[in-house]
């Protein structure tokens, strides 16, 4: 999946959690978090596979079930004890990171290849040799019309939907950004 379509399908993900499961839409911080946490996995097993060559794949460990589940848990069991509370981004961060590694397996498990989703027990289940050079470049090259494509593209326009019905949350502060940054290189006026 591209990144458009981890961002798309981790915020409709979060969006029905926390609509019907919390009774409000997401808010600013959450919606921000879910963002970062989709492209989560391919931040870290992308770079140290393809660029640095520590992982043995671009799908291994921050793809991986067996990270992942005792990561976000440890991430919530923090949260929890630091705020006493819901530990709502934890839940964001879990959610964006899981819904990731899920939507990477999609392809393979509705074709029923669950060969080609055994990065999910990553490093119980070895990694796939996969045909495309582990480049940046090489999978850029890789896009093409296909269906999977036009899919993720329907997930994108499906979240704009849901994300405006939501109120935009996060937009706001991510449009402020580069003021905040101008104001911190300049000084106040």
């Amino acid at each position: 999946m591209w990144p458009w379509g981890h961002l798309a399908l981790a915020y409709l993900a979060y969006s029905l959690y926390s609509r019907l499961g919390r009774g409000h839409r997401p808010t600013p911080a959450t919606a921000l978090v879910v963002a970062v946490a989709s492209q989560f996995p391919d931040l870290v097993d992308k770079p140290l596979a393809w660029t640095l060559s520590v992982l043995p794949s671009g799908r291994s460990l921050a793809h991986s079930l067996l990270v992942l589940v005792p990561l976000v848990a440890l991430l919530y069991s923090v949260a929890r004890a630091r705020d006493e509370g819901e530990a709502p981004l934890a839940v964001a961060f879990g959610v964006g990171a899981v819904v990731h590694a899920f939507g990477d397996a999609l392809y393979s498990l509705v074709a029923l290849e669950v060969r080609g989703a055994g990065f999910l027990l990553w490093p119980v289940v070895p990694p796939m040799e996969y045909e495309v050079e582990q480049s940046f470049a090489a999978h850029l090259a890789l896009i093409d019309a296909s269906p999977e494509l036009y899919f993720e593209f329907l997930l994108v326009a499906a979240a704009a939907v849901v994300w405006r019905a939501d109120g935009y949350p996060g937009l706001a502060t991510v449009l402020a950004w580069p003021a905040r940054a101008w104001r911190s290189v300049t000084g106040p006026e």
